[in-house]
């Protein structure tokens, strides 16, 4: 189900719960969402669509990818960057870094780590910052 787009900063400022099996009809909506706002979005976070769990969702390099409980492990190469949000209006300017090593859980809960670098490591930041309640 396509979902509205939470605005709510008090809500979005709150550090998501851990996911867990409930939660995968949580995450097919914020998949189902952010396809539906492919145009202006390329990631969203659980707590975008009204739900505080710790998913993330995010096109990486054109392929969709979700991620349960996702935690940044390693981080190299700090960088400025400028962001939008659906969620807020504007853009502001935030550090990231060019490469992150993630964990995480796929869709079968299973725990992955994954290096990612570049435009899919800043959304991937993006998105886990939503997680931790941190607003860009």
């Amino acid at each position: 189900m396509v979902c509205e787009i939470c605005k709510d900063e008090v809500f979005l400022t709150q550090k998501a719960e851990p996911a867990t099996a409930d939660d995968l009809s949580a995450a097919e909506d914020l998949l189902e969402t952010l396809k539906a706002h492919k145009d202006g979005c390329v990631g969203m976070a659980a707590n975008m669509i009204g739900v505080n769990k710790r998913i993330i969702a995010f096109d990486n390099e054109g392929k969709y990818m979700v991620m349960f409980n996702p935690e940044i492990i390693k981080k190299s190469e700090p960088y400025e960057a400028e962001e939008g949000c659906l969620s807020l209006a504007g853009t502001r300017k935030v550090k990231r870094w060019k490469s992150i090593k993630v964990q995480y859980q796929n869709e079968k809960l299973q725990i992955r780590l994954k290096t990612f670098i570049g435009w899919t490591a800043e959304i991937i930041q993006h998105e886990v910052d939503h997680c931790e309640g941190i607003l860009i």
